[in-house]
């Protein structure tokens, strides 16, 4: 319902086409833990909107790129340790952060009810965060003001697995991309004990899930 089928269109292209025709796009998503372009551009793109890495930092990963039948592996162990250490910064520091898993707790429990409540529609959730924010919050339901109120700027929580308010286990992101080594295609984590490590302590803190204190919200 936008303006791109039109734009498409002028070019020569169907949507439909494009959209619905998944075999056409082999290296869109691929199973954990390989690599795949959806899996790629989400941690470069957070990673560095976050300030995390550099412009640099993209263009030399991606030169390391290769493309063999239809999935992407990558040309050398250095390339690939720093992009599993950087897609872990994500997938731990960030996802699993404990403001975030307390922020996705409340709005999941708010957006639950308004939905229930015909406060909000699930056409109501493609709009902006802005517009979705807005009618949790402007609305008159005293269920979901008791819940939004605490979303804010100013909450502090910390991890603590003894004495927690929240646990959470988010999904099991793990990625171990092949890596051209020789004539082969080897598993990264059996060229580099680092990558091996970081699995490890990802699978472990994914299966533990988050633990979170609330201290002020």
């Amino acid at each position: 319902k936008s303006e791109i089928p039109s734009i498409l269109s002028k070019y020569g292209y169907n949507y439909q086409q494009i959209l619905f025709e998944d075999s056409k796009w082999n290296l869109l998503e691929r199973p954990a833990p390989e690599l795949c372009a959806d899996r790629v551009d989400y941690t470069l793109r957070d990673m560095f909107q976050y300030g995390q890495i550099g412009i640099e930092e993209i263009q030399l990963f991606l030169e390391n790129i290769i493309i063999l039948n239809g999935k992407i592996y990558l040309k050398n162990i250095e390339t690939a340790e720093w992009f599993v250490h950087t897609y872990y910064k994500e997938v731990i520091d960030f996802f699993m952060n404990p403001l975030n898993i307390y922020a996705y707790d409340f709005l999941a429990k708010a957006i639950k009810l308004a939905l229930n409540k015909n406060i909000i529609t699930m056409d109501t959730l493609l709009g902006t965060d802005a517009i979705v924010m807005n009618q949790l919050r402007s609305n008159q339901d005293e269920e979901i003001q008791a819940i939004v109120k605490h979303v804010h700027r100013n909450v502090i929580v910390k991890e603590d697995k003894n004495n927690y308010d929240l646990h959470r286990r988010n999904k099991l992101r793990i990625v171990d991309p092949s890596v051209l080594f020789g004539d082969e295609l080897i598993r990264a984590s059996k060229l580099s004990e680092s990558i091996k490590e970081m699995g490890k302590v990802a699978k472990k803190k994914a299966e533990e899930g988050m633990f979170v204190k609330i201290i002020s919200n």
